[in-house]
């Protein structure tokens, strides 16, 4: 079975889905790192984010393996790497393009075929699989997300402001529904997971039963 898990940037989507995979004994697939693999790629080959032919083609040549935590660009473990500011800065000229989505969707759909997997990203229960028994929304208000970002960044001893943060995240979910492809969007047949007042534990018990009972449902069908 692939369960899904899409929501906005700061609702703990990475986490909670490592840790329900692990709960499940199914395997767990970030989309987000293959997407940042790919954006690695193109900046190695210091290609213009403008040239977009030249963009597809380093991006979609690619061999990029996503095995836990552990991501493979081409047979190198950039686990680390595709995590810098400078991946980030970059990563929507790779993630906005259409055929490059298009391209990662197929190889989301390799992967996961034939296997228990959780999933995670925006466009999973929408896009990449929406086919899928076991949908998720998980989402956090604004407010509760902003709080535990800076509660992230006060535990690394990082400057930060709760107010820019809070507006960082408003301008974050603006984005991410607004854009042309792989938009922020929940599925009509999602489970939503409001996650405020909660801790990790509980949410994930919440959506082990939430699995297991799809699981249950889509034995008996």
């Amino acid at each position: 079975m692939i369960v899904t898990i899409d929501g906005p940037a700061g609702a703990g989507k990475s986490s909670v889905s490592r840790l329900l995979a692990e709960r499940l004994d199914f395997q767990f697939l970030d989309t987000g790192a293959m997407y940042r693999a790919a954006t690695l790629a193109v900046l190695r080959a210091n290609v213009d984010c403008e040239d977009q032919p030249r963009l597809r083609q380093i991006a979609m040549s690619c061999d990029i393996q996503v095995q836990g935590t552990q991501v493979i660009l081409n047979g190198e473990d950039v686990s680390e790497e595709i995590r810098t500011s400078e991946v980030t800065s970059a990563i929507k000229h790779v993630a906005d393009d259409p055929a490059i989505r298009e391209w990662m969707v197929k190889c989301q759909r390799k992967i996961a075929h034939g296997t228990n997997i959780v999933t995670e990203g925006r466009d999973q229960g929408t896009v990449a699989f929406p086919y899928s028994k076991c949908k998720i929304y998980l989402t956090a208000t604004p407010g509760e997300r902003a709080r535990r970002r800076v509660e992230d960044f006060r535990n690394a001893n990082e400057p930060s402001n709760y107010d820019e943060v809070l507006i960082q995240i408003n301008l974050r979910d603006m984005q991410d529904m607004a854009r042309p492809v792989g938009a922020l969007k929940k599925a009509r047949d999602a489970y939503e997971l409001l996650t405020d007042g909660m801790s990790l534990e509980e949410v994930i018990d919440k959506l082990e039963d939430v699995a297991r009972q799809r699981m249950a449902e889509s034995t008996e069908g």
